[in-house]
């Protein structure tokens, strides 16, 4: 049996990170939906900009869009959407066979509201609405400002993919906002089975320690904090909290892993596949990472939640001088920058194809 199936057969979701508008006109992802048990997908600006800056595959609709979008970020979100309904559409069979558990795609608010609370839940709110579609979550960071926009959204039914969390506290800051979106539907009557994930960051743990961490320790921060993380979660999801609200009919936030490509490139490709496998959780891999545990990883036993594994390694890390609460904020707010940066490289990006387009027509 294949690596893939084996993750999937364990408990784990399979996701994509990536999307293009030509592996959805080849059938590359139909393919990974058949033959690698790909239940769904993420997107980010970063990705989007190497979709449309690569491919001519857009440049219609560009042409076509252009015109009557009302700015570059419209006429961007048009063109997203456009690709991830269709991946969407692919995604319908999971999505319905396991009652809206798995199946999912993710779109991004702009990255520029990232410490602007109402405007990020009008933007999720909007997005969620011109999609069409159930199985689309809407990305938002986990921020100090975000947390009160995801509180919002699942109180107004929208389904959230929270983005840019680091650690076990920023995960936990994040639950809670969640939670409480769902309380606030059931105190009002209303449905509590509003779909979320929660998006932590695995490898830029290693890449922000590899000048500075004894040998040792090399390439075992992010897995440390993954743990670490996953205990919380578990723990999370048998408190008396959780229980009352699963009793009412709600859906538990799913941990997500994610930036799990090995960056290290003496380390191996699969690495945080193969450390981070666990049941009622999701990894979205790299497109390279899902071929490569395809071909060569190893589904073994569930990663163990015992935190005192966890915690004898981030004591060694305190050691070394490595303060894992100031890095979790540090990595955070470069996240934050990181994606804004993207998503500003996007937008020139749709303003050069749409003025070339424009002057070759």
């Amino acid at each position: 049996m294949q690596a893939t199936s084996k993750l999937h057969q364990l408990g784990q979701s399979l996701w994509l990170d990536n999307i293009t508008r030509d592996m959805l006109n080849n059938g590359t992802l139909q393919r990974y939906i058949n033959d690698l048990s790909v239940t769904g997908l993420t997107s980010n600006p970063t990705i989007f900009d190497q979709a449309i800056r690569k491919s001519t595959e857009y440049d219609a609709d560009i042409a076509a869009k252009a015109p009557s979008a009302r700015s570059k970020e419209d006429l961007f979100f048009a063109l997203a959407l456009a690709d991830l309904t269709r991946a969407a559409d692919l995604f319908q069979p999971a999505f319905k066979r396991t009652d809206g558990v798995d199946g999912w795609v993710s779109l991004e608010v702009s990255p520029l509201l990232v410490h602007d609370t109402g405007r990020t839940l009008a933007a999720a709110r909007d997005l969620h609405k011109r999609s069409g579609k159930p199985n689309l979550f809407i990305k938002i960071p986990g921020t100090k400002e975000g947390l009160p926009a995801i509180e919002e959204a699942i109180f107004a039914g929208v389904p959230v993919n929270v983005t840019l969390l680091f650690s076990r506290e920023q995960y936990l800051a994040a639950a809670d906002a969640y939670l409480r979106g769902v309380e606030r539907r059931v105190a009002a009557g209303l449905n509590p089975a509003v779909a979320s994930v929660a998006s932590l960051f695995i490898s830029r743990w290693d890449v922000a320690v590899k000048d500075k961490a004894p040998a040792a320790l090399k390439n075992r921060l992010g897995v440390a904090i993954g743990q670490r993380t996953y205990a919380a979660y578990r723990m999370l999801l048998d408190s008396a909290r959780m229980q009352r609200l699963l009793n009412e009919g709600a859906r538990p936030q799913r941990l997500l892993w994610a930036s799990t490509g090995t960056k290290d490139p003496g380390a191996s490709d699969v690495l945080y596949i193969e450390a981070l496998a666990a049941p009622y959780t999701v990894n979205t891999m790299p497109e390279g990472t899902l071929k490569a545990f395809a071909d060569h990883g190893n589904a073994g036993a569930p990663m163990s939640w015992d935190v005192g594994e966890c915690e004898s390694l981030l004591a060694d890390f305190a050691r070394a001088g490595i303060d894992d609460g100031v890095l979790a904020a540090r990595l955070q707010d470069e996240g934050a920058e990181s994606f804004t940066k993207s998503w500003t490289e996007l937008m020139d990006c749709i303003e050069g194809k749409s003025t070339a387009i424009r002057k070759a027509s």
